[in-house]
This record gives C-alpha cells, sequence and structure tokens, in this order.
C-alpha cells in the first residue's frame, strides 16, 4: 500500500484526525484501566472471592468476542465515524448502569455494566484500529498506534490514581474494620464505601455521551477499506483465504492475556507476597509507566531503524526474559520484573494489529473484528491464573501461562503475519 491510494482529503486531515482518534484511546486507556484496581474495589465492596471479584476484568474483556463481529455489521451500515459515536454512546449507558448497580451493592447489575462498557469499546475499537492503520502507509501504522499508545497509557497511568483517591482511599483500614464488624456495622461500612463509585461514573457517562456528539460533528474524514488497504489480489473471495488475519487474531488473544496479567493482575500478584493492600492497588500504574516507555522507544524506532515485525519479535524475547527475573525473584523485585513486561508489551498491538489486517480490502471490517474478538484472552488467560493459583505455587502458574504466549508471539512476529501472502505481489507488501 503506498499513500497515493488514500484519498487527497484525507491527505489534508491527517493531522486533525490522528489528534481526534488520540483523544479517542485516551478514553479507551482511562476506561480499559480502571479494571485493575476495581478487582479489589470489587472484592471488598461486595464481599465476594477473587475469584468472583475477577469478573469484572472477564466480563469487560468477553464483551469483545461477543459484539466484534456485530459490530463489524454495523460499521458496514454507519461508517467508522458513526461507529465511533455509537460505541462512545454505548459505554456511557455502561457506566450508568455500573454505577448506579455498584452503589445498590447489586454484584450482577454490576458486572453486567461493565459489560455494556466493554460493548461499547468494542465497537469503538473495531473502527478506531483500522482507521488510525490505513490512514497512512501500513508500513508505519506501528508507529502511528504508538503515537495512540501513549495517549491509552497516560490515560491508563491516571485511572489507578484518580480511583485511588476518590473511592479507594483508606482500603487497608476499612477492611480490617470490616473483618471485624458485626453484620449491621459491616453493611453499613461497605455500602458506604461502595457508594463512593457513584459520582465519578455519573460524571463519566456525561462525559462519554457529550463526546459521542462531539465525535458526530466532528471534521473526521470518512474512509473505505477496499480503496486504501488493498493488497491487489482480488480473486479472494473470504476471510478464510486470508490466514494471516486468524494467526493474527490468535496473537491478539495471547497478547491482551500477557497485558493483563501485568496491568491488571500485578496487584493480585503482589498480594502473594503479603503487600500492604494501599500498596498493591497502584501497581498497574507502574506497569503502564513501562508501557508508556515503551511506546515512545516504539516510536522512535518503527519504521526508521527496524520493521515492525522485528520490533514484535524483540519484545516477545524481552517478554519471555522478563517473566523468568519475575519467577526467580521474590516480594517488591519481583513485583518490578511483572511491571517491566509493560515495556515488553507496548508495540505488541501496534505491531499485531496492522501485520494482520495487512492487504484484506474489503475485508479489512470483518479482519478487524475477528481481531477484536482476540481481546477475549484478556478474560480467559487472568482467570485460569486466579484458578491455578489456589492449588499450585501462583509464581509458577505466571510463568507457565505467561511464556507460551510470548513464545506464540514471537513466532507470529518472525513467520505467522505472513503466512498465505507469498503470493501477493512484492511490489504491494
Amino acid at each position: 500500500m503506498s499513500t497515493s491510494t488514500i484519498p487527497a482529503g484525507v491527505k489534508r486531515s491527517n493531522t486533525s484526525s490522528i489528534a481526534i482518534v488520540g483523544a479517542l484511546f485516551f478514553i479507551f486507556g482511562f476506561v480499559t484501566w480502571l479494571n485493575g484496581p476495581l478487582i479489589s474495589f470489587a472484592k471488598l465492596a461486595f464481599d465476594v472471592s477473587e475469584t468472583l471479584a475477577f469478573l469484572i476484568p472477564s466480563a469487560f474483556y468477553i464483551s469483545y468476542f461477543c459484539l466484534a463481529l456485530p459490530s463489524s455489521m454495523i460499521l458496514r451500515r454507519t461508517g467508522m465515524k458513526k461507529g465511533m459515536a455509537l460505541g462512545l454512546f454505548l459505554m456511557a449507558v455502561g457506566a450508568l448502569v455500573f454505577g448506579q448497580f455498584t452503589t445498590q451493592r447489586v454484584y450482577p447489575g454490576a458486572v453486567a455494566g461493565v459489560f455494556i462498557i466493554g460493548a461499547g469499546l468494542a465497537i469503538l475499537q473495531t473502527a478506531s484500529n483500522p482507521y488510525i492503520s490505513i490512514l497512512g502507509p501500513i508500513e508505519g501504522a506501528a508507529q502511528r498506534i504508538a503515537i495512540m499508545g501513549i495517549c491509552n497509557k497516560l490515560a491508563g497511568m491516571l485511572a489507578p490514581l484518580a480511583i485511588g483517591a476518590l473511592v479507594m482511599h483508606g482500603m487497608g483500614d476499612l477492611s480490617a474494620q470490616v473483618a471485624t464488624a458485626d453484620a449491621a456495622t459491616k453493611t453499613q461500612l461497605l455500602d458506604a464505601f461502595a457508594a463512593r463509585i457513584h459520582g465519578p461514573y455519573m460524571i463519566m457517562a456525561c462525559l462519554l455521551a457529550l463526546l459521542a456528539v462531539g465525535i458526530l460533528f466532528s471534521p473526521l474524514p470518512e474512509i473505505r477499506a477496499e480503496e486504501v488497504n488493498s493488497s491487489g489480489s482480488n480473486g479472494r473471495t473470504s476471510l478464510f483465504q486470508y490466514p494471516h488475519v486468524w494467526l493474527g487474531a490468535l496473537c491478539i488473544f495471547v497478547y491482551v492475556g500477557v497485558e493483563v496479567m501485568a496491568g491488571d493482575a500485578i496487584g493480585t500478584y503482589g498480594a502473594g507476597f503479603n503487600l500492604p493492600l494501599d500498596e498493591t492497588k497502584f501497581f498497574t500504574s507502574f506497569t503502564l509507566f513501562g508501557m508508556l516507555l515503551g511506546y515512545v522507544v516504539g516510536l522512535i524506532a518503527i519504521p526508521r531503524f527496524v520493521s515492525q515485525q522485528r520490533y514484535l519479535a524483540f519484545s516477545a524475547i524481552l517478554g519471555v526474559v522478563l517473566t523468568i527475573g519475575a519467577f526467580l525473584t521474590k516480594g517488591y523485585v519481583s513485583v518490578g520484573f511483572v511491571a517491566a513486561l509493560g515495556f515488553a508489551n507496548a508495540m505488541m498491538w501496534p505491531a499485531i494489529f496492522p501485520l494482520g489486517i495487512q492487504g484484506l480490502g474489503r475485508f479489512t471490517e470483518y479482519g478487524s473484528a475477528l481481531l477484536i474478538m482476540g481481546i477475549a484472552g484478556g478474560a480467559v488467560i487472568p482467570q485460569l491464573f486466579v484458578h491455578l493459583k489456589q492449588t499450585h505455587d501462583f509464581q509458577l502458574v505466571f510463568m507457565a501461562l505467561m511464556v507460551p504466549c510470548y513464545l506464540y508471539i514471537l513466532y507470529f512476529g518472525v513467520r505467522g503475519h505472513d503466512v498465505g501472502r507469498e503470493k501477493m505481489p512484492a511490489s504491494r507488501q
């Protein structure tokens, strides 16, 4: 693909379009990375087990699997711009539902709210990720997505700090009080604690609804994927004839799994060393700081010094090394290795996504939906961790889950992204 295949109007709008989509990725980050602290919040506020508390991220990520394909069908009708607005509005509804049911301490309703937020994000991501990937040459897509990642992770770093300050302050003391309180006092304490979430989530719902309206009237241009992401191989009639996109979906599945393990599950990992609750709630921010550094490095290096696929392979190898380091150490040092996985993970999505959809042409929306379905890995792999660590050493379980995932990402970076693409004209790859 070359820049010349992009309509002139789109070229002129690149800077403003990137800025607007960057704002959307900021929202992704803030909402997504609330899940880590919300695990600890749910465990205390709803008085549920650790396994049930992990339903918060599980419901969020499984919604991608359920809504990604319907999202692609919606986007074919609405176009990417209106689809993004629809996703934001659905997120606003989810925030409203979560805030209301959490205040009432109705856990199934709160989980449903998280699922609705994830559903809105599924539409938003199914539109915005291919949009930013094909807004310029596909070879430089990782660089553009890295800019999006910086916006995403800056918000992600702020999210745990914001919810920690507004909602989760004094959790250690409150947990001790609840443990020794009688039934009536316990209910009163937990009701008051759960009610702290109401105001922040109502504000979030209003802001998301306003942003939905703002997107509709924004100068974002519509882009037709078949015009700017064609491989020149027009004889293909099915997505099944593009094996690299299926391998890419599996790569997204394992990648999101390791990202959530390093980000959302890091607090649970730290708790395995009996580290204080008032400290573990901030561990997600350390991982996100590592990711932010990784994005900056990737932004400088790709494609100027290294291709996105080679950088992906390097990142996977680094992930294996850091995971083994976490297994061989204890306490804060081990947690530090897990947080450093943020650096290794940073440029994986920016590389996997454009490699997965490259050359799909009129199948780009469906291929994007398939990749977005892979986000369900964020529900499956952490759930395996929280279940297996009940009967096995948590550090061993962590390593046993993470290393195979990184090895598959290594395969995709070295070979998998090119499977089935050998016959495409060399000049268009």
